[in-house]
């Protein structure tokens, strides 16, 4: 792949911005100083850098966010912050999406890729991905809720599929986790209103293999590990 082709696909430069790097001496590839934008090198096989920065090239880009309240799960919005905005300008050009949503004011794990066949494979029924809830609510939970969930809740229309209700702490204020194979709107919460405990604080945990990374701070990201990434392309 050309030099200034590869440079650029990081979205930090464009390739007329590549080629004023390679002017300048800027670029090194495996210890020398490149000699033309037009080179042409393999990205696993060649160490490039950039003002003594080792870049890393991959065809799809593979980001965990801890998604803060108040934040929509969006690439765009005229009136309100998106998650996209939480990334570093770099990762703004690369066409980033949210792999589902999460409500406005609920917290927690979002992937973010550019991989569109990988994102259909998490969100497609058929494959059921797990995706796990930490909740409280403003009441009790008990047995009989979860077996109700276990069963398949009915809220109007919507029968849901099987899930399950995890009780961590009952009384006037509870904590439990919810485990589901869908994701409709609002689930989580119509779910658990529907049994007289209505969510007063919702945060995603996992999603399938992916667990939300606990150094992460809220609004705070990282690149997926290499064992991570694997982990979501052996789900069957």
């Amino acid at each position: 792949m050309r030099l200034d082709k590869m440079i650029a696909s990081t979205g930090r430069w464009s390739r007329k911005e590549v080629k004023q790097l390679v002017k300048e001496g800027r670029v090194v590839v495996d210890g020398k100083i490149a000699d033309g934008a037009d080179a042409k090198y393999d990205p696993e096989e060649n160490r490039i850098q950039v003002d003594r920065e080792v870049l890393r090239f991959s065809e799809y880009h593979y980001v965990m966010l801890h998604k803060p309240a108040g934040i929509l799960s969006a690439t765009e919005d005229r009136y309100a912050e998106t998650v996209l905005d939480l990334l570093p300008r770099e990762l703004q050009k690369l066409e980033l999406f949210p792999v589902g949503r999460l409500d406005k004011d609920t917290e927690g794990l979002l992937l973010m890729t550019d991989d569109g066949a990988l994102a259909h494979r998490l969100l497609s029924p058929k494959h059921h991905v797990d995706k796990v809830y930490y909740a409280r609510t403003d009441g009790p939970v008990s047995e009989e809720d979860c077996a109700a969930f276990a069963e398949g809740l009915q809220l109007g229309e919507l029968k849901c599929l099987p899930a399950k209700l995890e009780i961590l702490s009952a009384g006037i204020i509870s904590e439990v986790l919810v485990t589901l194979r869908e994701g409709k709107f609002h689930q989580v919460k119509r779910m658990l209103e529907s049994r007289g405990a209505p969510v007063v604080y919702l945060k995603r945990i996992s999603m399938g293999p992916l667990v939300l990374d606990k150094t992460l701070e809220k609004g705070q990201w990282r690149y997926l590990t290499k064992e991570e990434i694997e982990k979501l392309f052996n789900l069957k």
